[in-house]
């Protein structure tokens, strides 16, 4: 049975009465559906979309910058988070995001959920309760809104059980615990705001699977997380491929660009302005003699090609 959660969104939009407030649920598979619903693709049982395992792998390979210039193109200008600590700075984060809202506690809230949760099988303290919703490939990206000290939202046995389950790593607007532990779990990454050696207190599980804050960045559950040294971005379900090839295709091009420059045969201002007819031709052609760069499928690219305004 899968438990029901308190909705932060109900919280902050409903008018129904305290009692009615408790007993909301996290957000259902209908609603999340109609929140992606810019997503035709599959999905996961929860709702979420399920963001092809091609393109996550992908993903690792993208810049974040080429990313986030795609998605302020299409209107999206609250997707990246920056100023974080990691525990393995060249470890890349790719992933589908598994969201959770913490909350500083308050009585009455708090011992509802885990009297409920105690009840449906729940165990342990609620910041480990989302770990048993991971699977392969998802990412566990938490509001714990900036807590530091007492908001360490896992230490080395939590995150232990996140690669087994997920074989990824966390992104958290929070801090964890266990610093030399978690540096010995090979490719597993946390993306934090500080690491503090106390144990996590006085705050709570509001939210699972709803939308949240991650400083200045949304994200939806099932959005694509992309982790690296500049920082995070969240790209949604639905603009992954684009933002993916549209990356690719920059990176070939920059390749190509940059032997260009070094052989003397275009000057960089015929090679950062827009393309003549000759040094498309020339592009075209060095594709053709090096197919090992390209890293999705030629006839994907040839596609792409005739789309691309260069």
């Amino acid at each position: 049975m899968k438990f029901k959660f308190l909705s932060l969104a109900a919280i902050a939009l409903s008018s129904l009465s305290f009692t009615h407030i408790v007993e909301a649920q996290t957000i259902s598979k209908e609603e999340l559906t109609f929140l992606t619903s810019e997503w035709k693709g599959e999905r996961f049982p929860d709702g979420r979309p399920k963001i092809p395992d091609d393109l996550v792998r992908r993903a690792k390979e993208i810049n974040i910058e080429e990313a986030w210039v795609v998605m302020k193109n299409e209107g999206y200008n609250c997707q990246f988070e920056g100023n974080w600590k990691m525990v393995h700075p060249d470890v890349v984060i790719a992933g589908r995001a598994l969201t959770a809202q913490f909350l500083p506690s308050r009585p009455d809230i708090e011992k509802n959920i885990k009297e409920r949760g105690n009840k449906q099988g729940r165990i342990g303290n609620t910041n480990s309760w989302p770990i048993d919703q991971l699977s392969k490939g998802d990412v566990y990206v938490a509001d714990g809104f900036g807590k530091i000290a007492e908001g360490t939202l896992i230490g080395d046995n939590l995150a232990n059980s996140i690669y087994a389950k997920s074989g990824n790593g966390v992104v958290f607007d929070a801090s964890v615990r266990d610093l030399e532990g978690l540096s010995k779990i090979e490719g597993f990454n946390a993306f934090v705001r500080d690491f503090d050696p106390s144990y996590l207190k006085d705050e709570y599980l509001a939210g699972l699977n709803t939308p949240i804050r991650i400083g200045r960045a949304v994200v939806l559950p099932g959005d694509l997380v992309l982790a690296k040294k500049e920082g995070v971005i969240f790209v949604p379900a639905h603009l992954v491929e684009k933002v993916i090839q549209t990356a690719e295709f920059i990176a070939l091009r920059d390749k190509f660009g940059i032997q260009m420059l070094k052989e003397g045969k275009y000057t960089p201002g015929q090679i950062d302005s827009q393309w003549s007819d000759t040094l498309k031709s020339d592009f075209l052609k060095w594709l053709d003699k090096n197919p090992k760069e390209i890293p999705m499928k030629r006839s994907e690219l040839d596609e792409y090609m005739k789309k691309r305004t260069w």
